[in-house]
């Protein structure tokens, strides 16, 4: 069983030795502490939440209870931190004089203030237990007010070689995968949105292959993995597609959200006209009747118009046109009630036609379903 006991540390003491060697890893508490154990989250505080975790010290207010995990006796590392983290690296990086809160850094403030921050009291409370009933621990307690969120938490269910390679790729601000798709996906790197989208696509990818395959499954075949090379690599390869065939420069602004490792799977192997793709996608980045403008490439590429959301026809619209047509379907010659009745295109769109009055008939649903199969 879990065993929780109360623990107090001055932040003189907590901050002794700290020494941050980036994916090496971190350390404080005279460097028996592991500040980022491979669990946890990047350093994700801004640099208003750092000051506020200062300024709550300054004012000698109480900080959050955090949670340290005992390891084993012979541990070279004895403690780990399972909640705090994030208070934990605000602290020590301003007594390391990496930010200041009010003009002043922690090295220009009296030294009766420094003593203030330096014996402030941190209550900590230490937990011993099973590996399983850490991380089941670690996944229910409050994380400082910005909850985990799934990617996160699957980072730390299947921690090891495979997801910390990974993280070197996908998750560190200014990592490789920002660098190379940050016009070709939303979100940011610290929040894991890079590493679970490309998860997502490997795992849809193997699928695709016959090896049907979801996110926490391939995590779970490769977390012993001595890297993350392969995932690494195919998100490269659709990435460097996606950027040779459709601008980031021309075409940034409806990017982000498409399924690139889809189309790179369908057409990686085919050459395509990107000219005529340029032009076409130029002009249909101008038509109104569009709704969904990050649906436009995949347009392009399957010809399936449900990705645009084509502008439908108002009720005001639709409701003139029913009452010119005395309520009768033009196809089938049988009266409607309006709400069995839909607006359709007499022109198509994909033929010219747009969303008027004069280009609207209203058909019953049945007519109106065979005419779109046709």
């Amino acid at each position: 069983m879990m065993e929780i006991k109360p623990f107090e540390v001055t932040i003189g003491e907590l901050c002794e030795g700290y020494d941050d060697k980036n994916e090496l890893g971190v350390r404080g508490y005279g460097g028996r502490l592991d500040i980022r154990p491979p669990y946890q989250r990047e350093f994700i505080y801004s640099e208003k939440e750092q000051e506020a975790v200062i300024r709550t010290v300054l004012q000698r207010y109480p900080l959050n209870v955090m949670y340290w995990v005992k390891r084993g006796d012979d541990a070279e590392c004895p403690y780990e931190v399972m909640d705090g983290q994030q208070r934990t690296l605000s602290i020590c990086r301003y007594v390391d004089n990496l930010f200041s809160v009010d003009y002043l850094k922690f090295r220009n403030q009296q030294p009766d203030i420094k003593e203030r921050i330096l014996e402030y009291p941190l209550t900590v409370y230490v937990c011993e237990g099973e590996p399983s009933e850490k991380l089941a621990w670690f996944k229910t307690i409050n994380i400082a007010g910005k909850p985990l969120n799934d990617q996160e938490i699957n980072n730390a269910v299947y921690a090891g070689p495979f997801v910390s390679d990974a993280k070197r790729h996908f998750s560190k601000k200014n990592c490789g995968a920002h660098r190379l798709a940050h016009d070709f996906i939303n979100g940011t790197p610290i929040r894991q949105d890079y590493l679970k989208k490309a998860l997502e696509w490997m795992a849809d990818h193997e699928t695709r292959l016959g090896h049907k395959q979801t996110v926490v499954g391939y995590m779970d075949d490769h977390r012993s993995d001595p890297n993350a090379n392969n995932l690494w690599t195919y998100f490269q390869n659709v990435i460097n597609w996606a950027t040779t065939n459709f601008s980031p420069k021309q075409f940034r602004s409806i990017m982000k959200g498409v399924d690139w490792a889809l189309y790179y799977d369908l057409y990686g192997s085919t050459t395509l006209d990107t000219a005529a793709l340029a032009r076409r996608i130029s002009a249909l980045m101008r038509d109104s009747e569009i709704q969904r403008p990050v649906g436009i490439i995949p347009y392009v590429l399957t010809g399936d118009e449900r990705h645009l959301d084509l502008r439908a026809f108002p009720d005001d619209v639709k409701l003139a046109v029913w009452e010119r047509q005395g309520h009768v379907c033009p196809l089938c010659h049988r009266e409607f009630d309006f709400e069995m009745m839909e607006g359709d295109h007499i022109t198509p769109w994909r033929e010219g036609g747009r969303t008027v009055e004069e280009n609207c008939q209203m058909l019953c649903r049945e007519c109106n379903r065979r005419k779109g199969a046709r």
